[in-house]
């Protein structure tokens, strides 16, 4: 199967975290493909320390999650206000939707400019211009004279899709990882590759030599109805960061992200020779094949719609036969997509140990 004729079947999206599927479960409680070349095996993920090795270095994201969707409205009418990212001018870039009555939303049209949006508290929002010359989905959007941040704090909720089955709370969609930024801002929706570790697993991982890299990379909204490039993001790759990830490519140790957010940064601040340097502020980084990656060994991803960039990305990592491949093993497995679903480890072809590629589901 092409990943442009995969179809996912409704029964395949992940509705609930995985801890609230069955008494007893943690957010590791979810599967975990795994693709090493031509090599697909299943696993559970608690399995993840015994897939990697000593010298391996994990990259996470550190940007936490906001509880970016506040109601609103424009005249009479009822809109959601998703707010994805703050701009150097104070300025955020905003995406309106329609409550679709079930909790959730559904796209709208964008606009026009000098649109007046009425929020919580007499908060009034003003769009100014589209954020980018590719669609009208985001506006940069002014809020004169108010906190968005307290906004988010007091009537936010976290952004919600209409295969979930009901709202869950912020800390649901916060990471181990997630730490607050000192400016208060992070990511308009969870960077979901990291929600099943747990400190439990993170700390068997210490243990066992697998070394960890923190990066930012706030992201922006992701409407399920649009799959274009995303946007400009801002993200930072610390100095000591950028020291481990050097010496691990410099070693036998093996760089690998956790999640499309985390190879975006580091590729990011990646030189022509392959070597990471500290930087911050904005990214506007695409990887694709053409691209291909300079830093990163493998991937550690949620399951995408194929419609998504991120493959493309996936793609980059590791070529288009390995992702079509691991695609149809996870369309004939019983595996579940979206950011409460299963993960992909994706791992070079020359790893020399094949328990890292064993043939049976656990």
């Amino acid at each position: 199967m092409t990943l442009a004729a995969l179809r996912i079947a409704e029964e395949r999206l992940a509705r609930v975290p995985a801890e609230q599927r069955g008494p007893g479960l943690g957010r590791d409680a979810v599967r975990l493909l795994v693709s090493c070349g031509a090599e697909v095996s299943h696993h559970e993920f608690v399995a993840l320390p015994r897939l990697l090795r000593a010298g391996d270095l994990l990259v996470v994201n550190t940007s936490p999650t906001l509880a970016a969707a506040v109601d609103g409205a424009i005249g009479h009418a009822g809109v959601v206000v998703h707010f994805s990212t703050r701009g150097d001018d104070g300025r955020w870039a905003v995406e309106l939707r329609d409550p679709d009555g079930r909790g959730t939303t559904r796209a709208r049209a964008g606009g026009p400019a000098g649109t007046e949006v009425r929020l919580p508290g007499d908060v009034r929002l003003l769009l100014e211009e589209p954020l980018s010359e590719r669609g009208e989905r985001l506006w940069w959007a002014r809020v004169p004279a108010s906190d968005v941040l307290a906004v988010l704090r007091e009537h936010g909720r976290p952004i919600r899709y209409s295969y979930t089955e009901r709202d869950q709370p912020l800390s649901a969609y916060q990471t181990v990882f997630a730490l607050p930024s000192e400016d208060g801002v992070g990511s308009a929706e969870m960077p979901s590759a990291a929600r099943p570790f747990t400190a439990r697993l993170v700390a068997e991982l210490v243990s066992r030599g697998v070394q960890f890299a923190p990066v930012t990379l706030h992201t922006g909204v992701a409407s399920a109805e649009a799959h274009e490039p995303p946007y400009p993001e801002r993200f930072a790759v610390p100095e000591a960061s950028a020291r481990l990830i050097n010496a691990a490519k410099a070693g036998d140790g093996r760089v690998v992200a956790v999640g499309t957010t985390a190879v975006r940064a580091v590729e990011s601040a990646a030189g022509p020779d392959g070597a990471v340097r500290a930087r911050a502020g904005w990214t506007d980084l695409v990887v694709t094949p053409e691209r291909g990656v300079r830093v990163v060994d493998g991937l550690l991803t949620g399951l995408h719609e194929p419609e998504a960039s991120h493959l493309l990305m996936l793609e980059a990592v590791a070529g288009r036969a390995a992702i079509e491949r691991a695609y149809d093993a996870a369309i004939g497995g019983p595996y579940l997509w979206h950011e409460f679903g299963d993960v992909h480890l994706i791992l070079p072809p020359e790893a020399p140990h094949t328990e890292h590629c064993g043939s049976n589901y656990r």
